[in-house]
């Protein structure tokens, strides 16, 4: 484990000392998506530790943004995968659109409960 030289300062309040800890400022914007909102509550509920090793170091939203990034390319290719398994268009053909919807809507859900267990909830 590294050692910092950094010295944490204190205030008082009433009979209390309390530390003056300040997270620094975090210089990437990252926007989280979906699955980036899925596995921040996961953390929450179920990894505890994790999730609050990763809020003090400030890697948080690094983690999440990255985790979205990942399950979108992952759901991506599984379902360009499976559509050409399955030999079904990835966009509409004029036939049958309530049978294509369904096959996709298939598809779709098929690849995200991968991702979902490969990912998000692990």
């Amino acid at each position: 484990m590294e050692k910092s030289n950094l010295k944490i300062t204190y205030h008082q309040e009433g009979d209390y000392l309390i530390p003056d800890l300040v997270l620094p400022k975090d210089t990437n914007n990252h926007q989280i998506g979906k699955y980036g909102y899925l596995r921040l509550e996961f953390l929450k509920k179920h990894k505890r530790g994790l999730y609050t090793q990763l809020l003090i170091q400030n890697k948080l939203n690094k983690h999440l943004f990255e985790t979205d990034k990942e399950a979108n390319f992952r759901v991506d290719k599984i379902i360009k995968e499976l559509t050409k398994k399955e030999n079904i268009n990835t966009y509409f053909d004029g036939n049958d659109a309530l049978s294509w919807v369904q096959k996709m809507n298939n598809i779709k859900n098929r690849a995200e409960e991968i991702v979902f267990n490969e990912i998000i909830y692990c």
